[in-house]
């Protein structure tokens, strides 16, 4: 049970979203605003034949839809409408800060030009109440070359987004695998985060680490089947970016009252709580939060440190971290 008082802090809180693929909040009643708008030929008939079509059994299956879905994009404005939509849903769940992921090959390879893209998800990120921030993901079931070239494309728009990432499919696709890309990222001064310890073994958390120099992982739920890999994110205050609906809904975890935050967060784990592709995952950050607490029975105490590690593990300077956990810490006071 999830008592009132409880409820109305998580949704109160001011938090971090530091997992968010910006394709991934594409709902389907956009997805057929935009195909109506260019003229895209979608395969379902309704939007409720697309929703019920979300029922996935990995991650595979959803980047199917997902990429599918991801079609109807092809002007500057559809990259705004998407980014607007969501940044209006995180500002109502109090989200203060938000470092929001972008695959630009995805678009890229259906001629999109990179420019149309970033163009349009950097303006709605200043039009927003919310500070946003760009990070750019490398398809990892694509070649390294194929990133390589992605990022030197990207460099005349480099002010427009702060470090690169690594998605799609995880199993079969070690980090190793992108070390020449990285090194080339770090070397232009960019923040480095990777996708890791989802689907895929600890083995590839530790790779993310020590091949790619990754500052955070997203996912890395599977570091607790390595006690030693454990303990070493908790010395070394290494950040989760945990997606709690995700890995209910791509079976990580079978049900939310299997999920192991607890037990990261009783490990010492910065762990934090975001809402990976919401439109296809069942719910924003605060959902996010409700559903976990709801099933897990954590408690304020916790909630105020999941907050704060959100605000701890953004790329954003020391005061305005500050800031942000005095705005927490009101909230909290507020609340006795």
């Amino acid at each position: 049970m999830l008592n009132e008082e409880l409820r109305r802090i998580l949704q109160a809180m001011p938090k971090a979203e530091l997992h968010i693929h910006i394709e991934g909040s594409l709902e389907p009643e956009l997805i057929f605003e935009l195909a109506q708008r260019n003229g895209v030929s979608l395969a379902y008939p309704t939007v409720e034949a697309l929703r019920q079509a979300y029922a996935f059994t990995d991650l595979q299956s959803f980047l199917d839809i997902y990429y599918a879905g991801a079609s109807v994009l092809l002007t500057e404005q559809d990259f705004y409408d998407m980014t607007a939509a969501y940044l209006a849903k995180a500002a109502a769940d109090n989200v203060r800060h938000a470092e929001i992921f972008f695959d630009p090959q995805t678009h890229t390879a259906r001629g999109v030009a990179f420019e149309t893209v970033i163009n349009g998800i950097w303006r709605a990120c200043q039009d927003s109440p919310v500070n946003a921030t760009l990070i750019m993901c490398f398809l990892r079931h694509l070649s390294e070359e194929e990133a390589i070239a992605t990022l030197e494309d990207a460099i005349p728009w480099r002010d427009k987004f702060i470090g690169v990432g690594l998605d799609s499919s995880e199993v079969g696709h070690p980090p190793e695998k992108f070390a020449r890309v990285f090194e080339r990222a770090r070397n232009l001064g960019l923040h480095l985060v990777a996708h890791a310890g989802e689907e895929g073994p600890p083995a590839y958390i530790e790779s993310a680490l020590d091949v790619l120099n990754v500052e955070r992982i997203d996912h890395g739920v599977r570091c607790l089947d390595d006690p030693e890999l454990a303990q070493r994110l908790a010395r070394e205050q290494i950040a989760l970016t945990v997606c709690p609906l995700s890995n209910i809904k791509l079976r990580v975890f079978d049900v939310m009252g299997d999920h192991n935050l607890r037990r990261l967060l009783d490990a010492g784990l910065a762990a934090t709580v975001n809402s990976d592709d919401p439109a296809y995952f069942g719910g924003y950050v605060n959902d996010n939060f409700l559903q976990t607490f709801k099933a897990t029975g954590l408690s304020a105490k916790q909630a105020w440190q999941l907050a704060n590690n959100s605000f701890e593990a953004s790329f954003v300077g020391a005061e305005q971290k500050r800031n942000y956990r005095d705005r927490l810490d009101a909230v909290f006071a507020e609340f006795g």
